[in-house]
């Protein structure tokens, strides 16, 4: 994948790093699955699509309401991967398809909400919204969910973008600040706003999970050679013997949710 305004254009893919995905990016804590509830999302019986669901993280954290997901992704591989993660745990109401976010096939109205986790910002977002809102029945909810680190809060964080960097010049994952909300002009004649959300918290990550977790960022393994990748873990797991176990490191989740405005 390219696009103009990631990476100043440089091609990245998650699918070759769907290994670790697998492994290391079922990272959000059980509060951002809680709020999401009383917010709405995740009902018995919910129809529910996840766009750019990766190995399908949010489905299988949410299986446990009954809601009935669909796990949507450009990457074949993340799907393959994602079918293989839900069969070994034994979850049955998880659908998949491999589609694009802008033209996913299914009918007009057929979800009660659409979930979009850490990947709203690779879409063409007018083109998606269109089509969010054509597939949500009406009144139905969109919820738009992003976690970032805090590189300027954690020296731990700090130290890894710059090493990041080092390999990976034009990588633009990094130099988060708190966030400030601004109402979208994607959501004009869609959607009202239901609930923003955002607050502070604490992960922690054994060494090996933490490297594994930044293995699969679009800035190293999904864009850098795997020599080079292999070159930044080892550096990378150099400059971490200095802390000890487990490492807290400090992120912000954002949520946001939309409702339909179709009658």
């Amino acid at each position: 994948m390219k696009l103009d305004f990631i990476d100043k254009g440089g091609e990245f893919d998650f699918g070759r790093v769907s290994d670790d995905y697998a492994k290391y990016r079922d990272i959000y804590p059980k509060s951002m699955y809680d709020k999401l509830i009383s917010f709405g999302i995740g009902k018995s019986g919910q129809k529910i699509l996840d766009l750019g669901s990766g190995t399908a993280v949010l489905p299988i954290n949410l299986a446990d309401t009954n809601a009935e997901f669909t796990a949507t992704d450009i990457s074949d591989n993340q799907i393959a991967y994602g079918r293989q993660i839900i069969k070994s745990k034994g979850v049955n109401n998880i659908d998949f398809r491999v589609c694009s976010a802008e033209d996913t096939g299914f009918d007009d109205n057929t979800f009660d909400a659409v979930t979009a986790v850490q990947c709203f910002h690779y879409f063409n977002a007018d083109k998606a919204a269109d089509e969010i809102y054509r597939i949500l029945k009406p009144q139905g909810l969109f919820c738009k969910i992003f976690m970032d680190w805090l590189p300027f809060e954690d020296e731990i964080i700090g130290e890894m973008e710059a090493l990041v960097l080092k390999y990976n010049p034009d990588w633009g994952g990094c130099g988060f600040d708190k966030f400030r909300y601004s109402y979208p002009t994607w959501a004009d004649g869609r959607f009202s706003i239901e609930t923003i959300h955002s607050y502070d918290t604490e992960l922690s990550f054994s060494k090996e999970a933490w490297i594994g977790r930044i293995r699969s960022c679009r800035g190293v393994g999904a864009s850098l050679s795997e020599e080079r990748t292999a070159e930044f873990v080892k550096e990378y797991s150099s400059l971490l013997e200095k802390y000890g176990e487990p490492l807290r490191l400090k992120h912000q989740i954002h949520i946001e949710i939309y409702r339909s405005e179709k009658k």
